[in-house]
């Protein structure tokens, strides 16, 4: 009897359509599976509608005027699909051929996936592939004694070179522009917290820890890639804080890191199965972390 095929729904939230339809075309292009795309226009309407297909959906979140942030889109566009796999993704990335078959072949129930990274080049809408563009494969943690802005991801390429053959790999964190699951899996982590973490920050961390610490595994899939779009020089971020000056964003920022690593740190989640000391001794020594960490965690 022949399987059907298992749904993989595309999540997109968007905040300016640069790059969207160019985003949706690949993800339609190169899927060798069955998907569905759901496109979140989050406080805008698009100059140049997205793609006329029955695979894509397009929700407008917010007014013309107002945009409830990524986390938001995210949820509301899970909350629509009816895939048994959830993949969320930035407006501006590219994939390869049969990304989707080749991350539901190697997907668990408690994995959070990601596939390997690497750069856009937008102009040629290709993969920047070399010597001088490895992959992004892994990433460590920054040490929250650094700063209020420890427990972001920054790349570990050491990590990658050792561990280059090793096609299924696990991760400490990730960057977050595309992510892989099952439904199961993002039923369990109760969808992304903005309340907690408003409507942008924080949202690799959130669910890499409560993947982790809840008992499941994180891993880098390089049997697969996508090409992200790095901001160039002057860009800055088309999603922040809601209605808010450029000061008060940057304050806000500040305070949901230092609030959200301190939440971790201090194993205040309930349902954790592991301490996040545990997570660090798991891939430890990590890059820029001193060996009397959490002596100076607790002076701080």
């Amino acid at each position: 009897m022949k399987m059907k095929p298992k749904l993989v729904s595309i999540i997109i939230p968007s905040r300016s359509d640069r790059f969207l339809q160019k985003t949706v075309s690949e993800l339609l292009n190169k899927a060798r599976g069955d998907i569905e795309i759901i496109v979140v226009l989050d406080g805008y309407w698009p100059k140049v509608m997205v793609e006329d297909d029955q695979r894509v959906t397009v929700i407008h979140h917010g007014g013309q005027h107002k945009n409830y942030g990524m986390r938001a889109s995210i949820n509301t566009g899970v909350s629509v699909s009816k895939g048994e796999f959830i993949m969320k993704t930035d407006e501006h990335c590219a994939f390869d051929e049969g990304f989707d078959v080749k991350l539901v072949a190697d997907c668990e129930d408690n994995w959070l996936v990601t596939p390997r990274r690497f750069r856009l080049d937008d102009e040629n809408w290709a993969a920047s592939i070399g010597r001088e563009n490895p992959p992004i494969d892994n990433m460590f943690l920054t040490c929250p004694i650094k700063g209020d802005l420890g427990l972001n991801g920054k790349e570990w390429r050491q990590w990658r070179r050792q561990r280059k053959h090793i096609l299924i790999d696990d991760c400490l964190t990730m960057q977050g522009s595309c992510y892989f699951m099952t439904r199961k899996h993002w039923d369990w982590l109760g969808g992304l917290d903005d309340e907690r973490y408003g409507a942008f920050h924080f949202e690799p961390q959130e669910i890499v820890f409560k993947t982790w610490l809840g008992g499941g595994r994180v891993v880098v899939n390089k049997k697969t890639w996508y090409a992200h779009r790095h901001r160039g020089p002057g860009e800055g971020r088309k999603y922040g804080f809601c209605n808010k000056q450029t000061s008060e964003m940057e304050g806000s920022r500040q305070a949901i890191n230092k609030s959200g690593a301190e939440y971790w740190v201090n194993n205040c989640w309930a349902e954790r199965k592991h301490d996040f000391e545990w997570l660090i001794n798991k891939f430890w020594p990590i890059p820029e972390w001193p060996d009397n960490w959490k002596e100076l965690i607790k002076e701080k």
